[in-house]
């Protein structure tokens, strides 16, 4: 059995991962969230201990490491916003933990060199949460592009919409400082998709940059990808939230579509197993996505063109 602590108890994404915890047979030691809006804990692990203070905790952390093994923490999950995974990573290496974090690790690339230097330095590793890669169509269409002998660039057209309310706007996620925008903060795994099936990234234009949608054109050594990012519901397909559908994702690949809204439930279980036995995600994996969001981010915004993805032409 292995002992976690996790960081970003009351967020989002928090039951994803306590959920994971428990599936994969683990126990939760220790959590922390300022806010205290934390009863799902109870649902998984009503004795873990609770801290609203990261000095407190991290003291915690430390007392742990000195306990015997048994009580001793392995690995402290992320899940806090975005602007903070920087300084949870550096705060579980220095408590003689791994850190599994949530995307992104860091918001500008070249934090991760420092990560890295950390990781030799204490003999732990940063781990991170990339679960398109264990997405059973998403594997199914890498391994049918590795098949191919197709040599010509694919086309690609990336759709990925998710409905977001006002409070987005005012939450620390609207803060471009502290998420990276929408870009990284909704974006950044869509872009790792991409750069896994389809290679490195020769050249990159961006038609929209804004808080709620952003679009453009990525050249990359086997497709071009015309991508659209929104949360606007309006952006939605017709009747889907209708049916209680507030999400819509969508890869069209030569003009077939491969249609993956669905089957996002045990993911972050399959990425802890993968952690766990040795399979996980590091720095490496997640650098190069990281350092092109960064270049759309800092880039310039070009007028959309023939080239631009067919929701923004619209």
């Amino acid at each position: 059995m292995t002992n976690f602590a996790l960081t970003g108890a009351a967020g989002y994404i928090a039951p994803r991962h306590l959920k994971a915890i428990r599936d994969t047979g683990n126990k939760l030691i220790a959590a922390l969230d300022p806010h205290d809006a934390v009863g799902i804990i109870d649902s998984y692990f009503p004795e873990t201990y609770f801290f609203t203070e990261p000095e407190r905790f991290e003291r915690f952390l430390d007392k742990q490491q000195h306990d015997p093994i048994d009580n001793q923490i392995q690995i402290v999950s992320i899940c806090s916003p975005n602007y903070l995974h920087d300084a949870h990573i550096r705060m579980a290496l220095h408590s003689n933990a791994d850190a599994l974090c949530e995307k992104p690790i860091v918001i500008n690339p070249w934090n991760l060199d420092r990560l890295s230097e950390l990781e030799v330095e204490t003999g732990h590793r940063v781990y991170t949460v990339l679960q398109l890669r264990v997405h059973p169509s998403l594997m199914a269409l890498k391994r049918s592009l590795e098949m191919d002998s197709t040599t010509c660039r694919r086309e690609v057209i990336l759709t990925y919409i998710t409905r977001r309310g006002r409070w987005y706007d005012i939450s620390w996620k609207g803060a471009a400082e502290k998420s990276g925008g929408l870009v990284l903060n909704i974006g950044v795994h869509f872009f790792d998709l991409c750069l896994w099936l389809f290679g490195p990234v020769e050249e990159t234009t961006t038609h929209l940059l804004d808080k709620r949608r952003s679009a453009g054109v990525l050249e990359l050594e086997r497709a071009r990808v015309r991508w659209f990012l929104s949360i606007e519901a309006e952006d939605l397909p017709e009747g889907h939230l209708e049916v209680g559908r507030p999400a819509f994702r969508s890869i069209t690949i030569d003009g077939t579509e491969v249609e993956f809204s669905e089957g996002f439930g045990d993911l972050h279980t399959e990425v802890y197993s993968r952690t766990l036995s040795g399979q996980g995600f590091g720095i490496n994996d997640a650098r190069p996505s990281i350092e092109l969001v960064h270049r759309i981010r800092t880039g310039a915004v070009t007028t959309a063109d023939e080239t631009a993805h067919p929701l923004l032409r619209r």
